[in-house]
């Protein structure tokens, strides 16, 4: 046994460039356990037939070329086994940066973003028409949790074993060669999202995995909560490591797991699992709420972060996850007006299409698009599909009277203006934006004489000083 155990390594020496010593725990713990069968099929469908342009054609050539293989992995692979035609291609190589770096520039071809040489990715520009990133087969070496040392290697088997979940660990060759290590192609077809190997030892290389192992499972299972037992006590036991993860990198997963497939049994899973303290989201936060909101917006494609909301019960509460995954401006916004008009019922919208367009017909022309989608995504939170329709079609018309215009009728100072303006903007929306520029401009004079005092003393008195100021210039 022990003969046979050594045969192997010394067979794996030929063809990695891994140091020894990793390398010997490596196949010592492969042949003990015995996971590894290289299971290949051919792919004939039309979704793989339809990548290939001119420039991935190039790109093939020179691999073969230079002796190096070559083949598509990640979520491509996974799109063309389920009938759908991948956007974006990601390579894997046997060759190291250092030699495809020389490929590219023996054969005149453009490298961008050279800054992943560090973890084996090249970026390369044919035709001066389209990128293709290529990543050299590696293994890590030494994890804590965010990171990964790698080393690289020629064999795409221990490649496919770091990978997180089985049906991202599928290669596929540019001759419609399919390279399953870890049966994902199965699992695929079973709809079950499994980790590669130990769930626990994929988890700890990084513990984002966890939060990837729900969004797969949305894109990828038929039907909620079944999960298998052993892999929700590795998230258990494992869930204090996202404590150390970047907020950017959660919230990357999180905005597509409360929109996705499932989002409603799949958060309250995370919930049962201890996860919230450490991703942001409040420790008692309202299921039932987000449960209901799903229902009701789930096909409406709601933004993220109004779904977020439906676990908020306080606005306050929006400022720890912007503490925690360092939301954007916008996303806030959206949150706060969820939370603020969620709670609006028909006696207080008695029309309720004139209610919002008004409320953004008040806001500030430059800010009136971006009101007018956190509009919609209140209406997505209450699932009030038919004003939402109508107010998605609806043109917001354009206020006729600008600042420069109340300049030339003499109102020279801020607050005048903007008072003035104000009263304008409420006599257009009460006229349902009938009233013209000329009408509009027919009431200045009559709204200057209600300009409250206390602006025009402020008004009086800058007055003064810009007058004096010119005074003294001169």
């Amino acid at each position: 046994m022990l003969a046979g155990v050594f045969r192997s390594i010394a067979s794996g020496f030929k063809h990695t460039r891994l140091k020894p010593q990793p390398l010997l725990q490596h196949y010592i713990a492969q042949h003990l356990q015995g996971i590894h069968t290289n299971r290949t099929m051919k792919l004939d469908q039309p979704e793989f037939h339809n990548l290939f342009t001119p420039e991935l054609n190039r790109l093939s050539e020179l691999f073969a070329k230079y002796d190096y293989e070559l083949r598509i992995t990640g979520g491509a692979v996974r799109d063309i086994l389920m009938g759908i035609q991948p956007q974006d291609l990601d390579f894997a190589t046997t060759a190291t940066p250092q030699e495809m770096k020389a490929l590219f520039e023996k054969e005149g071809v453009r490298m961008l973003n050279t800054k992943g040489e560090e973890h084996g990715t090249i970026t390369a520009r044919i035709n001066n028409k389209e990128n293709f990133e290529v990543t050299t087969l590696r293994v890590d070496v030494v994890t804590d949790g965010r990171h990964a040392e790698v080393e690289f290697t020629t064999d795409w088997k221990i490649d496919a074993e770091r990978r997180d979940l089985t049906i991202n660990s599928m290669f596929l060759g540019l001759d419609g060669t399919l390279y399953d290590y870890f049966d994902g192609c199965t699992d695929l077809q079973n709809r079950r999202v499994a980790f590669v190997g130990d769930a626990t030892k994929r988890i700890q290389e990084d513990y984002l995995r966890i939060l990837r192992y729900f969004r797969f499972y949305g894109r990828i299972a038929e039907l909620p909560n079944q999960h298998e037992a052993s892999t929700l006590e590795a998230i258990r036991e494992n869930a204090g490591g996202l404590g150390g993860i970047s907020g950017e990198r959660i919230w990357t997963e999180l905005k597509k797991i409360v929109v996705g497939n499932h989002a409603a049994p799949l958060v309250r899973c995370m919930y049962n699992l201890g996860l919230p303290q450490y991703i942001g989201f409040p420790v008692e936060g309202n299921l039932d709420e987000f449960d209901q909101v799903y229902s009701r917006a789930g096909q409406l494609q709601p933004h993220p972060m109004t779904m977020v909301a439906a676990l908020l019960q306080e606005p306050g509460q929006i400022d720890d996850i912007i503490a925690r995954l360092k939301i954007s401006v916008e996303e806030r916004k959206t949150g706060l007006l969820v939370m603020q008009l969620r709670g609006e019922g028909e006696q207080q919208t008695a029309q309720p299409l004139k209610h919002y367009q008004d409320l953004i017909l008040k806001t500030p022309g430059s800010e009136q698009r971006q009101l007018l989608d956190r509009v919609c995504e209140v209406l997505k939170y209450k699932g009030d599909t038919a004003i939402l329709s109508e107010l998605q079609a609806w043109t917001i018309p354009r206020f006729p009277v600008t600042g420069k215009h109340l300049m030339e009728k003499g109102i020279f100072f801020g607050l005048e203006v903007g008072w003035v303006k104000d009263k304008l903007v409420a006599l257009w929306i009460d006229s349902n934006c009938s009233l013209s520029f000329e009408e509009l401009m027919g009431r200045v004079d009559d709204l200057r004489k209600e300009v409250p005092k206390e602006i025009q003393e402020k008004a009086a008195k800058k007055k003064t000083r810009v007058a004096k100021k010119m005074k003294t210039d001169k």
